[in-house]
């Protein structure tokens, strides 16, 4: 589902339960689930496989003079040699294969995805710029917004069904997926293709939804100055005013000690008693993992979002990152900020919060 001018695309991330109360048949929609993702992980590299030896194809030059082909309908051009679109080729390739094992809706958004992205990255293959994406058994599965049935509330959860297996959500206090869950089911905000994930026993729902932009009462005239640094992660400029977002102490020092304290972890872990070999030695630094990423996340999250409150305050309509693209070359040299801070993060998650509001982001 593509952006429009007055919507955009929001993603949110929902734990899911199966919502029985058996447990054979909780174990038995589990097994499903695993069974249609290591399908999915077959189906997307093999699907790769057969688009890039389509577009490969015409390059064979060691072939016989005879042999000339022209990758397109025979219907549709002359010297054509397929007998349907190139799109269908690797659908009625996936067909051929899981058709009955998989539901075909997961199928038809694999193939939709797939192709989109191939013909994206199909120029970088070609000049030889890049190698074929390579997809691990951990794939989401893609499934269509219209795919979910009988979505209802209870008490402060949801419960749907997908494909025949029922599901309730775990929210907990999030307030904003609730209220766009409850505007789906009234109607006034459209689920799209979404994907299911598992991780670590754990089902997961990466549900997106099409929201329409606020109209806030912004003033062309005012415009606010951005700049991303190490010893203050934002520092904006509005008018004559200086606002300082963050500082070194809790984000940087922050990141470094989660760093040391895991080095110190691993480095005792070698006098650890083994037993079961190399996890059962490390799992006390396991407490770490993912630590730094969850922490980062989060105060980038907080600090654009203060970034973007302060804009909507004065009513500034465009936002400048100043110096920024100068700043992201420095970094590629230098090895330390390389590592330890997170420019394109940032400014990513700056983007995404201004064009909800509709604030124009300039990157100098």
């Amino acid at each position: 589902m593509a952006e429009t001018k007055n919507t955009m695309l929001l993603t949110r991330k929902i734990q899911l339960f199966i919502n029985c109360n058996r447990a054979e048949e909780i174990e038995i929609h589990r097994k499903k689930l695993y069974r249609w993702r290591y399908i999915t992980f077959r189906a997307l590299n093999m699907v790769t496989s057969h688009l890039f030896v389509q577009e490969q194809l015409k390059d064979f030059f060691y072939f016989t003079q005879d042999f000339h082909l022209k990758l397109k309908d025979e219907i549709k051009g002359d010297g054509g040699v397929l007998n349907t679109s190139k799109l269908n080729t690797s659908m009625r390739l996936l067909s051929k294969l899981f058709k009955g094992e998989i539901p075909n809706d997961i199928l038809c958004c694999l193939n939709h995805e797939l192709c989109s992205l191939f013909n994206k990255e199909l120029k970088a293959y070609r000049n030889g710029e890049r190698s074929l994406r390579n997809y691990q058994r951990k794939q989401p599965m893609p499934f269509k917004g219209r795919s979910i049935k009988v979505l209802k509330p209870e008490d402060r959860e949801f419960t749907f069904t997908l494909f025949k297996i029922p599901f309730r959500t775990y929210l907990g206090k999030d307030k904003e997926k609730r209220k766009l869950l409850a505007e789906v089911l009234q109607g006034k905000t459209k689920l799209c293709t979404s994907h299911i994930s598992m991780d670590k026993g754990k089902i997961f729902m990466m549900a997106t939804f099409e929201v329409a932009k606020q109209n806030l009462p912004l003033d062309d005239m005012i415009i606010a100055e951005a700049s991303l640094s190490v010893n203050y992660p934002i520092t904006l400029k509005i008018d004559d005013e200086q606002y300082i977002i963050g500082n070194k102490e809790e984000f940087l020092h922050r990141r470094l000690a989660i760093q040391a304290a895991r080095l110190r972890t691993l480095k005792g872990s070698t006098f650890n008693r083994g037993g079961h070999g190399y996890r059962r030695k490390i799992k006390a630094a396991d407490c770490y993992n993912g630590l730094e990423e969850r922490y980062i996340d989060h105060k980038l999250h907080l600090y654009s979002k203060r970034l973007i409150d302060l804009c909507m305050n004065k009513r500034a309509a465009t936002l400048i990152l100043i110096n920024q693209q100068e700043k992201e070359e420095i970094a590629k040299q230098d090895e330390f900020l390389l590592q330890n801070w997170s420019y394109f993060s940032l400014k990513e998650k700056i983007t995404y919060k201004a064009r909800l509001i509709g604030i124009t982001v300039v990157v100098e």
